[in-house]
Parts: structure tokens; sequence; C-alpha cells
């Protein structure tokens, strides 16, 4: 399988054909789909203008390639900088994780979802933050939980009070819940 940054350079390059590179921004979403693949596709598609017939502005898949690479690269380095903390801690002998409610405070949501795909997951592919996704990634990566460890009182993607603007999953049922007003699952 291809790299990510190997399918966003072969978006960029305009003499492949337009519903190539609308194939290589889709095999870009394998690697990085901070929704969901078909979420954040429709997320894209809707904020660059991608037309049904991609012929008529292949400049559409250059800018949809152009905010999820955005994104990307904060994600990456937060990653990174995670990855720092962790070989940190490690050296001073913390071999493992704390847990409980004061390092879930000062971790963020870290200490509830774990993985870097499906980073504001939603369910609903067409139901997703409105945000660019780098500012939707921004958010996610300096919210923090409540210390007591209860439901979140703002989502982590739009920063929205919670509350009542949580309701069931899709499909009823119980917890996870979403967002009223984004559509990411809630914690």
């Amino acid at each position: 399988m291809s790299s990510f940054t190997v399918h966003l350079r072969r978006v960029h390059d305009e003499r492949l054909p337009a519903r190539t590179r609308r194939s290589d921004l889709r095999s870009c979403l394998v690697h990085f789909a901070p929704y969901g693949f078909r979420a954040t596709y429709h997320h894209l598609t809707l904020s660059a203008r991608i037309p049904g017939n991609v012929e008529h502005d292949p400049a559409a898949l250059i800018r949809a390639a152009d905010e999820l690479h955005a994104a990307r690269r904060l994600w990456l380095a937060h990653v990174r900088d995670r990855a720092a903390d962790r070989r940190a801690d490690k050296a001073l002998g913390r071999r493992h994780e704390p847990t409980g409610d004061a390092w879930r405070a000062a971790h963020g949501w870290r200490a509830w979802r774990r993985g870097w795909n499906n980073i504001a997951f939603c369910p609903d592919p067409v139901v997703h933050p409105t945000a660019p996704l780098p500012a939707v990634i921004e958010h996610v990566i300096h919210w923090t939980p409540p210390a007591d460890g209860t439901h979140p009182p703002t989502c982590r993607a739009c920063g929205e009070p919670g509350g009542d603007g949580y309701g069931p999953a899709p499909g009823g049922g119980s917890p996870p819940t979403v967002c009223g007003r984004c559509g990411v699952r809630g914690l």
C-alpha cells in the first residue's frame, strides 16, 4: 500500500486525469480520516466544493487535499510531542501511563480514546463538523475532559456544550452518544 504522501503528490499532479486524482484523494483518506472515511470524504467534498464531475473543477481536489494535509500535519506534530513525553516518562522510570481522574484531566482526550484514525468519529457520514479540518483537529488536541471522569461538558470537536446536546447514537441504543450540533460521537 502506498503512503499518504505518495497519494497526496498524485492529487497535485495535474498531468493525471481528474478521476485518477479523485481516487488518490480517497486513498489519502485510508491513511488519515479524522471523522471516519465516509464522513471525512463528505466534509472535503463540501468544503472544497468538489463537483460530481471532477473534470469541471479539478482544482477542487487540490483544495480538499491541502485541507486534509494541513490537518494531518497538526495531528502528526501532536503525536510526535506525545511520543516525546512518553519517552521522557519512561526515562524517569514511569513505564505505565498512570490512570485516574487527575491523569485524565491533565492529558485530555487521549485518556478516553486511542488511535490516529477516527479522531472525531461521526457515525452519520453526512453529519460532521462544518469548521475546516485543521480547526477541528486543533480543538480536539487541546480539549480536556472533566477531572471527575463524568460526561464531557463540551464536545471535543466543536466545543459546544454537551448536556442535552448529546443524544443517543444513531439507530437508538445506549451510549456512545453523538453531539447534537456536529455529529461527533461522544466518549
